[in-house]
């Protein structure tokens, strides 16, 4: 281990990897994907070039361990100032040293750049279902001491080997009386709770109920976006398409007529505000030049169509073409590819920008909390000095309230966790990734230090860093939980401590199915096991303290829809008194059956 330099960097943040190559194979490496073309990489995105890493400086062999470095090596961050400056500026190094030198390249170490999420990745293959249908992200974290390893990102495929557009199956139609017509329709005419399909026919002793289930409306043979999934003490709210539709948390019957834009619904806050308000954006038009520009906020519990906006451009290179939404507290904000406009979530009324500052720094990325927002700018691009930076905004004037430069090479791809900070980072070069922890005054606090393979379930960002695109991870005040990827059986989920990075506790699946965390309430995880070809899934809930860490079944889900529940296409779940949700957030546009939209679980 080299000691710390006396003098900070000059590029980036200070105490970064230096220009090593990547880490060696050994255990927990990512093997090479399979070779099919999937759902979720964009038409015809080619893989990445196949360039194996090149030999760096001699190290111990395959699997052998590192020797353990000072506790605390930093990721691919500066220090944070001890007290906030002006906005922009460059934060004092602090006294770490440089990490560990990686080991040589092992065996099995794929020839491919993993990659990362928002990284065209190599084609791979796959099935259906939640978890499943669309690209995980795969990270492997080194052994004690070692800084970073490759991760890569799968894209799972729902269609044939022709790598065509993905179609419905014969169990995506839910039929248990062998009759065509699809149960509870998503458009608000369906009769809830009636069953028509008799869905808890044959219901074994000890299994849920299907509460309801809702087939999608058509969409265009493109496919369309089904975004978002809100879960209130009355209602659940789906949107899909042009449309955002409600049920009743019970019995599925419509909460409300569905609300119907005149053209597709491109962005959505993926969370609601602490009195059951969302947003949505849809398109201003049809053509090439349509703008993701139009706001509409929307009320989850009476269905009350509130203020509207447009969203303005930002500058040349600075469209509404796509745009991501969030909320924290009061404010909506609006990102845009280079800045951002927040708004009053109440009014509507436009409450600031966040533009271009320093020499050549542009936000790129927000992701929001209860009181939290966070913003991911890009510096120096085209310059010596590339480098991402994570700032803390006040969400309702937009001050900043500390600022974290990133290490040059490093992309901030995704936030597990705002409060706690918990983020993913890539840096392609290396094909390394990173995952950290950032205190309250956005100092580096710690880093995943665990020999594993993890999957956690993470959406595409093509125009966009979609920060707060994953599931299948959860987080708490000092722990965070990440499920293991598994080639074969069940998996298992790893509490990891944010204090120092290492392995706390983990658990095996119940079932020869994964198991991915879902969320943390009354101290307990909650978990999702996905269903098998003979059992329906599973809710279970995992003990975060004491010794004991078995799982607790709170719901089995029913045998003779088991077809139906894996079947949902590129799914998201939630749980929420005592109530499984699951739904589908993409529709294929197949004309050959009725695509799924959602579907509720209870006892």
């Amino acid at each position: 281990m080299t000691q710390p330099p006396s003098q900070p960097p000059q590029q980036g943040g200070f105490g970064a990897p230096q220009d090593q190559p990547p880490p060696g194979g050994g255990f927990g490496a990512p093997q090479q994907p399979p070779a099919q073309g999937g759902f979720g990489a964009p038409p015809g995105t080619p893989p990445p070039p196949a360039q194996p890493p090149q030999p760096g400086p001699s190290q111990p062999g395959y699997g052998y361990p590192q020797q353990p470095g000072p506790y605390a090596q930093p990721g691919p961050y500066g220090q944070a100032a001890q007290s906030p400056g002006p906005y922009g500026q460059a934060q004092q190094a602090g006294p770490y040293g440089q990490p560990p030198q990686p080991p040589q390249p092992g065996y099995g170490y794929p020839p491919q750049y993993p990659g990362g999420p928002g990284v065209a990745p190599p084609p791979g293959g796959g099935g259906r279902g939640p978890f499943k249908g669309k690209p995980g992200l795969i990270v492997a974290a080194a052994v004690a001491g070692l800084l970073v390893v490759g991760g890569t990102v799968y894209a799972v495929t729902s269609g044939g080997d022709d790598g065509k557009k993905p179609v419905a199956q014969q169990s995506d139609d839910p039929k248990a009386s062998g009759t065509d017509t699809p149960a509870n329709p998503g458009d608000g005419s369906g009769d809830g709770g009636a069953d028509p399909q008799n869905l808890n026919e044959g219901r074994k002793s000890g299994e849920a109920k299907v509460l309801w289930y809702k087939s999608a409306p058509d969409a265009p043979a493109s496919g369309a976006d089904a975004p978002g999934m809100w879960i209130t003490g009355k209602t659940a709210v789906k949107a899909a398409y042009k449309q955002v539709f409600a049920y009743r948390v019970g019995s599925g019957d419509p909460a409300w007529a569905p609300i119907t834009f005149p053209q597709k619904i491109c962005a959505v806050t993926p969370d609601q505000s602490a009195d059951g308000k969302v947003v949505v954006a849809y398109m201003n038009g049809t053509s090439d030049r349509a703008k993701c520009n139009r706001l509409q906020e929307i009320d989850l519990d009476t269905g009350h169509k509130g203020w509207t906006a447009t969203v303005a451009d930002g500058g040349l290179f600075d469209t509404a073409i796509s745009i991501e939404l969030t909320i924290s507290g009061k404010t909506v904000m609006v990102g845009r590819s280079q800045s951002g406009t927040a708004y009053d979530l109440d009014s509507g009324e436009k409450q600031y920008d966040k533009k271009k500052y320093g020499a050549s720094c542009f936000p790129t990325a927000f992701a929001g909390g209860v009181n939290r927002l966070i913003e991911v700018a890009s510096c120096g691009v085209g310059g010596g000095n590339e480098h991402d930076e994570i700032s803390e905004l006040e969400p309702a004037t937009g001050a900043v309230r500390w600022t974290q430069p990133v290490k040059k090479g490093w992309s901030v791809q995704r936030t597990y966790s705002v409060d706690p900070l918990v983020v993913y980072m890539t840096n392609e070069e290396k094909k390394a990734w990173n995952i950290s922890t950032l205190d309250a005054k956005g100092t580096f606090r710690s880093e995943v230090k665990v020999d594993e393979k993890f999957a956690p379930e993470c959406g595409w960002a093509i125009l966009a860093r979609d920060l707060q695109g994953c599931q299948g991870v959860a987080v708490d005040a000092n722990t965070l939980y990440l499920p293991t990827d598994t080639n074969s059986g069940g998996n298992e989920i790893v509490a990891i401590s944010l204090v120092d990075g290492k392995a706390k506790w983990r658990t095996k699946s119940p079932t020869d199915e994964s198991m991915y965390p879902v969320k943390v309430e009354g101290g307990k995880l909650v978990a999702y096991v996905r269903p098998s070809y003979d059992s329906g899934g599973q809710v279970v809930s995992i003990p975060t303290a004491g010794s004991a860490h078995t799982t607790t079944k709170l719901l089995q889900n029913p045998q003779h829809t088991a077809d139906i529940e894996d079947g949902f296409y590129d799914g998201a779940v939630d749980w929420a008194d005592g109530r499984f949700y699951l739904s589908s957030t993409r529709l294929s546009g197949s004309d050959d059956a009725k695509e799924k939209l959602m579907m509720a679980f209870g006892n």
